[in-house]
């Protein structure tokens, strides 16, 4: 079969097609290792759903308050034993990581409790959520006071001041896992846990809270094996397999989860309600299909670190590295170089390929943000995708690919791009 003209069909040149296949062929053994974390996973997945009996009868809708919905209660069974928890709210109710985060952090915070983040600056949407930014209904505005310690000029943990930064008030430990709109390192499983050890022997009763958006699956193991109280993420990244059409989920200690049920209904209602509006098979299916979904994502994300790297642009992670989520930082030193790599993936979508992104102020963001999806599913960013604020140092962020082989196109394409607009020579 000839690849070159079925490349050449979407525009990709025999030049990029040469340079990326050389790439390609050095990646078979890291491809490898992937596959086979993977398989671990979804024998994981198999195995949780089968403890819980999953049946067809789970995947019937149910409407109004949602009482005695099998599907949902069983879901976060199966939830609940996948990621090594006591108890989980898996609901299409929560509509993005960050309500998930919001409903997780408000249900188990009250007035005069303070949030400790030991990792820096969280993602630029909690911002707002938590007060750093001034926002109506802010955690700030009841009462809920914030602090940080930045990680050090190695990505690692600074333990003195953390130490330091631990007092009577601080009651939840928000640890983010994935790196956002930052160039550091993202946190291994290992790191992670090794940092909540180091907390809970200062003060064992605060709640460890992990925001992990874009690292489940990527490893054999996750936070809440590792001593995590919470971990929080959303259904249309990595757990719901990019058939999810909406949905967060938080699984862990089962007063927490408790508690945040009842922020996310109503006192008294709690879990009992939410009706699943037909959406369940989506949920069950899209978690079965997410270890490989997952691999198919950070083959891609490997792919560009190596792709990009080669071409004197500093990637994080980089080429090498162990991998502990599906993002691939790019940092380009231009806004033009951005642009044209968004353009790219744009390009290389099923849904909308014919659109041309462009920064806008989007909500949420303190910078103008070009975002590429041209997704099945809104937003979803376990799907191919990359978005970046328009801001030093101009660094895109791309994750994503149902698939191996359309991470692989994405790139493909975005390197036609910067090879077309001259800021690239191959």
């Amino acid at each position: 079969m000839d690849m070159s003209m079925i490349y050449g069909q979407l525009g990709i040149s025999e030049t990029v097609l040469k340079y990326a296949k050389e790439v390609e062929e050095s990646l078979k053994d890291r491809f490898a290792e992937i596959d086979a974390t993977a398989e671990y996973n979804q024998i994981k997945v198999i195995k949780a759903m089968q403890e819980a009996r999953v049946s067809d009868v789970h995947f019937a809708a149910t409407t109004g308050y949602g009482y005695n919905d099998l599907g949902r209660d069983t879901l976060e069974e199966v939830y609940a034993k996948a990621f090594h928890g006591e108890d989980a709210l898996v609901r299409p109710q929560l509509i993005s990581g960050t309500h998930a985060l919001t409903v997780a952090m408000s249900g188990n915070l009250r007035p005069g409790d303070e949030i400790l983040s030991p990792v820096g600056k969280p993602y630029d949407t909690l911002e707002e959520v938590i007060g750093i930014r001034d926002s109506i209904g802010s955690l700030k505005e009841y009462g809920i006071s914030y602090r940080q310690v930045d990680l050090l000029p190695n990505g690692g943990f600074d333990y003195e001041n953390i130490r330091k930064a631990i007092n009577e008030k601080t009651k939840l430990i928000e640890i983010q896992r994935s790196k956002g709109y930052d160039t550091r390192p993202t946190l291994s499983v290992t790191q992670i846990g090794e940092l909540i050890a180091f907390i809970k022997g200062i003060k064992p009763d605060v709640i460890c809270m992990v925001d992990n958006c874009y690292g489940e699956f990527v490893e054999t193991i996750e936070p809440t094996d590792v001593g995590a109280d919470m971990i929080v993420g959303s259904l249309i990244k990595n757990p719901g397999g990019g058939l999810a059409p909406i949905g967060g989920y938080i699984v862990g200690r089962k007063d927490c989860i408790e508690r945040a049920a009842y922020r996310l209904t109503a006192p008294g209602l709690g879990k009992e309600v939410g009706a699943t509006l037909g959406v369940s098979q989506s949920l069950y299916q899209g978690l079965f299909l997410s270890p490989t979904v997952v691999a198919g994502a950070v083959k891609g994300a490997i792919f560009a670190a190596n792709v990009y790297e080669k071409l004197g642009f500093a990637v994080v992670p980089n080429s090498t590295e162990s991998r502990h989520d599906i993002i691939q930082a790019i940092t380009f030193g231009t806004p033009e170089g951005v642009i044209k790599f968004c353009e790219g993936i744009q390009a290389a979508a099923p849904v909308d390929s014919y659109v041309v992104p462009e920064p806008w102020a989007m909500p949420g963001y303190d910078s103008d943000v070009i975002m590429a999806a041209g997704a099945f599913v809104q937003g979803s960013s376990i799907e191919l995708s990359a978005d970046a604020p328009i801001k030093p140092p101009y660094a895109v962020y791309f994750q994503g690919g149902l698939t191996w082989y359309h991470a692989k196109l994405g790139i493909l394409m975005s390197l036609q791009k910067l090879l077309d607009a001259g800021l690239i020579t191959l």
